[in-house]
């Protein structure tokens, strides 16, 4: 019995730990930020978190595909978003901290929607 009460300790003691570790910005280069701007391809408002997909020219003028990542819809709605506020095809760009394998991920801190700045607690 003892032992059992301890396990159920520890367990409920590394809890805060691994729910923490999900919403690590670990996988982004939080020291610096960029701007990403193009068209929406696919608006995700799910749980857990937002994704932007969408299409941007690079220096080269070539098209490539980025996904942007936000916080949860739930914190989102708050601020005045909804799962209609942008459709494939609408002008946007997104600043945030690019992924740090150098792929085309960020993880947004500012979004542009049709030339007008979305309201936010992203930062």
């Amino acid at each position: 019995m003892k032992a059992r009460l301890s396990f159920i300790a520890g367990s409920l003691f590394l809890l805060p730990a691994f729910l923490l570790a999900h919403h690590s910005a670990a996988a982004y280069e939080t020291s610096k930020q960029i701007t990403v701007t193009g068209n929406v391809t696919e608006f995700h408002f799910v749980n857990p978190h937002v994704l932007i997909y969408m299409t941007a020219k690079d220096e080269s003028g070539t098209v490539r595909k980025w996904q942007g990542e936000l916080t949860s819809p739930n914190r989102l709605v708050r601020v005045g978003w909804n799962k209609d506020i942008m459709k494939s095809g609408d002008a946007i760009s997104l600043t945030g901290y690019p992924a740090k394998d150098g792929g085309n991920a960020i993880r947004i801190t500012k979004v542009v929607l049709k030339g007008q700045p979305l309201p936010s607690d992203l930062e």
